[in-house]
């Protein structure tokens, strides 16, 4: 084994940490018990009604977003419990081992910084949520040309690129519902036009199960069609454990 492949290995296992200590945080994934939402167009519910039957030491947040029917806003807010059944029903989560071959230099193409790409969202009953998705993440596998579509967000206090990718170790190896990989918008430091690409390292060992694998309140966004691979992707996080009979 190289020194390359080493030092790869060791960042590896020190982002498998990091990300169990996320997960498991006051207001880790597993750590949210309740999401609720009003009514479109309703105001938000009081912090008193919200906390009712919960204990004090449960943490409060407020949400917001676009009724999917009316377009109208929505009022929500969440109930957080470090001592939630899921955070102590949990054992880890299962990785693959390190894959260099997952490492892919590929490139960001700017289509439109306005465009909107439609998601089905897991509870959602079909209906899908227009998120934007300023360009392509583009990558050549085994000589066939994948572009994937993935959306602006903010992840760890910058600028990012979500995807929200299947293969063919979804249900089998891996979560279900398909992976999530977060990369550095390229778009954020890069005075692109649209039409213009740029070099970018998709690392797929970073892909991770969706905070929906940890808890049923929340709702992630699926896969578009475009966005799943024909073959098995292992590398990155497989699944969440729990005790056994536990089920969120």
């Amino acid at each position: 084994m190289n020194a390359t492949v080493e030092t790869a290995i060791g960042e590896y296992e020190a982002w498998q940490q990091k990300r169990r200590d996320a997960v498991t945080a006051p207001l880790g994934n597993l750590a949210l018990v309740l999401t609720h939402w009003s009514p479109a167009g309703a105001p938000a519910v009081d912090d008193a009604t919200a906390r009712e039957g919960q204990p004090d030491s449960a943490v409060l947040t407020r949400l917001q977003r676009t009724d999917i029917d009316t377009g109208e806003p929505q009022e929500g807010y969440r109930i957080w419990r470090a001592d939630s059944p899921a955070n102590q029903a949990f054992e880890g989560i299962e990785y693959y081992d390190y894959a260099p071959e997952w490492v892919i230099e590929g490139r960001f193409e700017l289509v439109d910084e306005q465009r909107v790409v439609p998601f089905e969202h897991l509870r959602d009953a079909g209906a899908t949520r227009a998120l934007p998705v300023s360009g392509d993440l583009v990558f050549d596998l085994d000589g066939v040309e994948y572009r994937f579509a993935a959306f602006d967000t903010d992840h760890d206090g910058h600028a990012s690129l979500q995807l929200v990718f299947g293969d063919t170790t979804n249900g089998r190896e891996s979560y279900g519902a398909g992976r999530f990989l977060f990369l550095d918008h390229p778009g954020a430091t890069s005075d692109l036009a649209p039409g213009d690409s740029i070099p970018i390292t998709i690392d797929f060992n970073r892909a991770i199960v969706p905070p929906c694998g940890f808890s049923n309140q929340m709702n992630c966004p699926l896969p578009p069609l475009q966005n799943r691979l024909p073959v098995p992707l292992r590398a990155g996080e497989k699944r969440v454990r729990f005790f056994d009979g536990f089920s969120i």
